[in-house]
């Protein structure tokens, strides 16, 4: 399913804007500023989730504007869906799917969105909390329910964590209450999370060596079953107490990276290595997900065609011709010179579009 129509209202530095893509490539070009990421950031949040920046909602209403933000979206089969906020409420989102009020996650019965964006570049070198979330949204797009069990295990650990923290003992049955939901919820984000890496390791290992690096991927750290995970708990709330966090759960999983072909960490290769190793990934898991779900994702890859050479700008053009809308951006129409005669191209400036 590909978007037929984007409008944005007061969205970022766009004011009033229309696009009317087609169900292949779309080209965003302008200079740094000129609201590229905006438009993509817009797409991302025609899906369940915070977006590709995972901005506040408020942050995203247009300075000048009345405080709110609308982002609306014709998909094939004349579907509507939108999102958005209001002056009187910035910070709730709203969704409308057909004109009727949905949850978030309803999204997600009609769009996946998957994005690349230069933010990532060091994944493979910050903290194990960025891999999980890339984990998390690689998840998510297979298993829609993922959102919801990671949502309401956070918020079970944080209750937890306020009893251990308070200066009079916790109930234990209480406690004991919050752990079972943690058990629950935790035993379904790990399960879901390694199917997801299994599927994907599985399907990089057969990839033939190519323009873009091949990847191994592993989790590291906790990994239990849900009952297991309930004892832990127990067990280890004078030590959680004292730490004043929880420490054992799926929260400290962490998304273990390597490039094959080198048989090396991820984090101990090159810059290069590592943006191609990523792309990798989004490539595979892109396909992954049109066999799992029967349809093509969109994808939002920001300001990549620069960051490559010819020869694999050719081969990422090759790779994703003919599997579905695929929306890039970049400072120079030329970078695209490659793309089909019918990809749609946009040129912006200011937060102006022409195309």
């Amino acid at each position: 399913m590909a978007i037929a129509r984007l409008s944005l209202s007061d969205f970022r530095n766009h004011a009033d804007a229309v696009l009317t893509p087609g169900p292949g490539f779309v080209v965003l070009t302008g200079e740094n500023g000129a609201g590229k990421t905006n438009i993509l950031e817009a797409v991302s949040l025609l899906a369940p989730g915070r977006g590709l920046r995972r901005a506040q909602l408020s942050a995203m209403a247009r300075q000048g504007g009345n405080g709110a933000f609308g982002v609306a979206a014709r998909l094939e089969g004349e579907v509507e869906i939108g999102t958005g906020t209001r002056p009187d409420a910035p910070d709730r989102r709203l969704v409308r799917v057909n004109g009727a009020g949905a949850p978030a996650t309803q999204l997600s019965d009609w769009l996946t969105v998957l994005w690349l964006t230069p933010a990532m570049d060091r994944i493979f070198v910050e903290a194990a909390g960025e891999r999980r979330r890339f984990l998390d949204r690689l998840t998510l797009a297979l298993v829609p329910g993922h959102a919801q069990h990671s949502s309401r295990y956070e918020a079970a650990m944080r209750a937890r964590n306020r009893l251990l923290s308070d200066n009079a003992p916790a109930d234990p049955e209480w406690l004991t209450a919050i752990e079972t939901q943690m058990a629950e919820h935790g035993a379904a984000i790990d399960t879901a999370r390694r199917d997801a890496v299994t599927a994907l390791a599985e399907r990089l290992a057969e990839q033939p060596e190519g323009p873009f690096a091949r990847a191994g991927l592993s989790l590291e750290g906790w990994s239990g079953e849900g009952d297991m995970l309930a004892r832990d708990l127990a067990a280890g709330r004078a030590r959680d107490a004292a730490a004043g966090r929880t420490l054992t759960g799926p929260h400290r999983t962490d998304l273990a990276v390597t490039h094959l072909g080198k048989d090396q960490p991820a984090a101990l290769c090159s810059t290069g290595e590592q943006k191609a190793l990523l792309l990798g990934i989004v490539l595979e898991h892109a396909e992954l997900v049109a066999d799992r779900v029967g349809r093509n994702p969109i994808l939002l890859l920001d300001e990549v065609a620069a960051h490559l050479d010819p020869l694999r700008r050719r081969a990422l053009f090759d790779r994703l011709a003919g599997r579905g809308q695929v929306w890039m951006t970049g400072t120079e129409a030329g970078l695209f010179d490659g793309l089909p005669p019918d990809a749609s191209r946009y040129s912006l400036t200011n937060g102006s579009i022409d195309g």
